[in-house]
């Protein structure tokens, strides 16, 4: 087995992968910032739902995704920020994906939000993810 150095990229990555292969759900290592990014996508309506399970004692986060019909909803997902280019962005700065059809993930001192409520909250921070 080997080290992921980006467990948040890793998350991503699986969830792509799951509903490009139209899998029901996937389950991955659980750590709390998966679990609000888990949160975000629930919101806006990318997954179904979420849940924590604890697997030979090791916590594992389920994400169930979410399809119309054949096609999943989750066309695509970019990691912005890397472990080795962190991007930051003011709440100027936060971009629209996809003209608004998609989102942005932004960690803030506030918590982990979308880009839209960052911009409604008046706050910046690290550019995680877009998704649409």
């Amino acid at each position: 087995m080997s080290v992921v150095t980006d467990p948040i990229s890793d998350f991503l990555t699986r969830i792509k992968n799951a509903s490009r292969a139209a899998k029901e759900e996937l389950s991955a290592p659980f750590s709390a910032i998966k679990a609000e990014v888990a949160r975000i996508l629930q919101e806006e309506g990318y997954i179904w739902n979420y849940e924590v399970e604890a697997n030979d004692g090791k916590p594992q986060i389920k994400v169930r995704l979410k399809y119309q019909g054949k096609r999943a909803v989750i066309t695509d997902v970019k990691r912005v920020s890397k472990p080795g280019l962190r991007k930051y962005v003011g709440v100027d700065e936060i971009p629209r994906v996809l003209g608004g059809l998609g989102i942005s993930i932004v960690s803030t001192p506030k918590g982990v939000m979308t880009g839209a409520k960052a911009r409604k909250a008046n706050v910046g921070g690290e550019l995680l993810a877009y998704v649409w």
